[in-house]
């Protein structure tokens, strides 16, 4: 198999998970500096205080992703740095900190693609209601006209949003990510103002931007098993709609899916037509974040979709529970290129947690189901793009063992291994393989070693 040219090859990170300094140099705290403070929030007591201190080990990180070949980078920014009370005073210190990792990234020849929110919203935004307070819009479009004007000249490739739908349901719907909540009438206002944002976040780079500017969704295809009955094909239909087409529909197609009123019940508000339709905006690009798929069952007490996980026999499941399963990563490239007219698309996120040891040893980390998983999902976009899906890159996740959110620092996600206590980088078996995959278009795929 081999992948056209160019093809970008890259990893991604997010700011909170590996950066560590959230207050230096002037930032404002973020939703997760009060979150991981919060006693039982994150496993371990865990905090981003120091994560992989990628803050202060920048120029190194950049030169162990050229060492490795890649050639894209993403990443996001944290809004706080960059406005340290989320709106208003600019702190200049925290902006440069980006313009020099944007500088390195160019230097190595590597392109960089900017997120300009990955679920750290600041603080003093929070405490004016954050994601429920209707100004959000405005703020988010203000944030990301100073980045914009600051970076554009550099950074080739923007997105608004990383997965709203997570967002609103860990952060409103059940309060298992920051800022807390558990509410589905503040879920529904949460989603809905992210997608304001998100449009609003493309208007602002209309103006001034010169670029490309697209949008980052989780997809989770819902499949049933060989028996479902009609209760588990409405309840597959449910959870598509709820998990899968709930933000692309409304930024693509200018709807919300009619299931989601059954969704939510009466905390589904009736949003005006005319507002509903200005959250379509033209974009130039999908971002897809693939993982696994589920296949569902009907369960009256699941909440808020009557709809639960079955476990597959015969399947391969990560350290975090998610089934392996390559095919689905193809066929959701394919559905979004039918479904969204033909939109280039980028796998923005795919990885895998498995056990790696705290320690590496020897100065090697041996791990062949990353090996395996990156070999059949990298095949599998093979597989889209030759069905007709546009794909122009692949970003595994992540570059970096790093802080997993509210799973603390106990699941490894990286290419390369942190250890945490000295905080010394070590590419494992999987950094090695995706290298060759790289230095090869792809070829590298039909070996059986890395």
């Amino acid at each position: 198999m081999n992948f056209p040219s160019p093809f970008l090859w890259g990893c991604a990170t997010s700011a909170y998970q590996i950066e560590g300094s959230p207050l230096a140099d002037g930032a404002g705290p973020s939703i997760w500096q009060r979150y991981s403070r919060t006693p039982g929030r994150i496993l371990g007591g865990d905090t981003g205080d120091v994560a992989c201190d990628h803050y202060r080990r920048m120029k190194e990180d950049v030169a162990l992703m050229k060492q490795l070949g890649l050639t894209a980078y993403r990443f996001s920014i944290a809004w706080g740095r960059v406005l340290p009370e989320g709106r208003g005073r600019v702190n200049a210190a925290g902006l440069d900190f980006y313009s020099r990792l944007v500088d390195e990234l160019l230097a190595a020849g590597i392109q960089p693609m900017a997120t300009l929110y990955h679920w750290d919203l600041p603080q003093a935004l929070d405490d004016r209601g954050g994601w429920l307070n209707p100004d959000v819009a405005n703020w988010f479009a203000d944030y990301a006209t100073i980045v914009y004007q600051a970076l554009d000249d550099r950074v080739p490739l923007w997105a608004t949003l990383n997965e709203p739908w997570v967002v609103a349901d860990g952060g409103y719907m059940h309060g298992v990510l920051a800022p807390g909540h558990r509410s589905a009438n503040e879920a529904a206002v949460a989603a809905h103002n992210l997608m304001r944002s998100h449009a609003e976040g493309v208007k602002a780079y209309r103006a001034v931007g010169k670029n490309k500017i697209g949008l980052v969704v989780n997809i989770e295809p819902k499949h049933l098993g060989p028996n479902a009955s009609e209760a588990d094909r409405h309840a597959a239909r449910l959870a598509d709609a709820y998990m899968n087409r709930q933000y692309l529909d409304p930024a693509l197609l200018g709807t919300y899916p009619e299931e989601l009123r059954e969704v939510f019940g009466e905390s589904w508000p009736d949003w005006p037509a005319a507002e509903v339709e200005a959250l379509k905006v033209p974009i130039d690009f999908l971002g897809l974040n693939y993982y696994t798929r589920a296949v569902v069952q009907a369960d009256a007490k699941a909440w808020p979709v009557p709809a639960s996980p079955v476990r597959q026999k015969d399947g391969i499941y990560t350290e975090t529970g998610w089934e392996l399963h390559p095919q689905s990563l193809a066929d959701t490239l394919v559905w979004m290129h039918e479904r969204y007219g033909g939109l280039p698309l980028y796998v923005t996120e795919n990885g895998a947690a498995f056990y790696d040891p705290p320690h590496a040893v020897n100065g090697q980390v041996d791990d062949p189901l990353r090996v395996h998983y990156l070999r059949t999902h990298i095949e599998a976009v093979g597989q889209a793009m030759q069905r007709g899906a546009d794909v122009r890159g692949y970003f595994a996740w992540s570059f970096l063992d790093n802080l997993e959110w509210s799973l603390g620092f106990s699941k490894r996600f990286g290419l390369v291994h942190v250890n945490f206590e000295t905080l010394e980088r070590t590419p494992k078996a999987s950094a090695r393989f995706y290298s060759q995959v790289i230095q090869t278009q792809g070829a590298a795929l039909a070996l059986d070693h890395p």
